[in-house]
């Protein structure tokens, strides 16, 4: 999957769309700035979440972050492999790391979020 085509939030979760589904991520970014990634907390399946709200936990040995939800919807789907091989974080973030995927409810949010080309000037702006 090529980084360009997906959208992104200000907190490093990416979103690729099909149809009424939202696969999301989070991006290569982010993950070079935790490193040492030693815990990931999946969303649950069938929860309803809201834009911006925290639906997960990445850990690192620096750090403990919030997994956020880019769009309102319900989670159809996790990848429940991930907490086990932690290293496609690492490896393949835009294809194999998935975490998971939503039925967005408002599909017009994902104009909201950021081009890639705008997500590299907001990482640039704020000093990562």
């Amino acid at each position: 999957m090529n980084p360009e085509n997906l959208r992104f939030t200000k907190t490093h979760e990416w979103v690729s769309v099909e149809g009424e589904t939202a696969t999301i991520g989070i991006s290569d970014f982010a993950v070079k700035l935790l490193t040492d990634i030693v815990y990931l907390d999946l969303p649950k399946v069938g929860r309803s979440v809201r834009q911006s709200e925290s639906v997960g936990e990445i850990e690192s040995v620096k750090a403990v972050s919030d997994l956020y939800a880019p769009v309102d919807g319900q989670v159809t789907e996790v990848n429940a492999g991930l907490p086990d091989s932690l290293a496609l974080l690492t490896e393949s973030p835009y294809e194999k790391a998935w975490i998971a995927r939503i039925r967005m409810s408002k599909p017009e949010q994902v104009q909201q979020l950021l081009s890639h080309a705008d997500y590299l000037k907001h990482c640039e702006e704020a000093g990562h």
